[in-house]
């Protein structure tokens, strides 16, 4: 028996943060469906393939390997740059979704972090958690996460930058960003990482109370 609990959400929401937490107190499987696009430009990027070949692309997309997922290294913005031209593809999307639907049915349990995992990768996961934060916020947050790694940033230019990717997101015609009709809605512009993991616990201990 396994229970999947499918977490979607803008950038720097703290989706992230939140489904390694619960990932870590369940001991369940987790899965950043974000990184498999990454790895699969990675991989192009480093056969030196065109990042324009659909076919290409999704043969590259078939072989990667989800337990093998380096978040610092996918983490660099070439790669970010290169997968946002193929998670376009709809052969990239269908292959990706294929293997993140298959990592969802791991036991004892599955958290599977993105952009559409409610509403397209596991419509009937047990609990479906929406994420989000104003884009305000989530710049900031950006911001000091840069500062804090010794780099250099400006507020300005990645709160653009964010508005741009949501509406990017929220705009696509293949599986746009937005909450499930039965997601619960979190909301961490104001919300500790700590309170939103405490009422994401909540409604998970219901779900393995009816699981039993």
């Amino acid at each position: 028996m396994t229970l999947t609990i499918a977490i979607d959400g803008p950038a720097a929401a703290g989706k992230g943060t939140l489904s390694r937490r619960i990932a870590e107190e369940y001991g369940f499987h987790h899965l950043d469906t974000g990184l498999t696009y990454r790895a699969t430009a990675k991989a192009l990027l480093d056969a030196g393939l065109p990042l324009d070949d659909e076919a290409v692309a999704e043969k590259m997309a078939r072989n990667v390997e989800l337990a093998g997922l380096e978040r610092s290294v996918l983490s660099a913005h070439a790669i970010g740059e290169a997968a946002s031209k193929i998670a376009i593809m709809p052969a990239v999307r269908r292959a990706l979704v294929e293997a993140q639907r298959a990592f969802s049915r791991r036991e004892p349990g599955t958290v599977l972090d993105g952009r559409d995992i409610g509403t397209v990768v596991c419509p009937d996961a047990a609990v479906k958690l929406y994420v989000t934060a104003s884009p305000e916020v989530r710049a900031k947050r950006r911001y000091d996460e840069i500062i804090a790694g010794g780099g250099t940033a400006d507020y300005d230019a990645i709160f653009e930058d964010v508005k741009k990717r949501d509406e990017r997101d929220m705009g696509r015609a293949n599986s746009p960003l937005r909450p499930a009709d039965d997601a619960h809605l979190l909301d961490t512009s104001e919300m500790s990482i700590e309170a939103a993991f405490q009422a994401a616990k909540t409604l998970i201990d219901a779900a393995l109370q009816k699981k039993i």
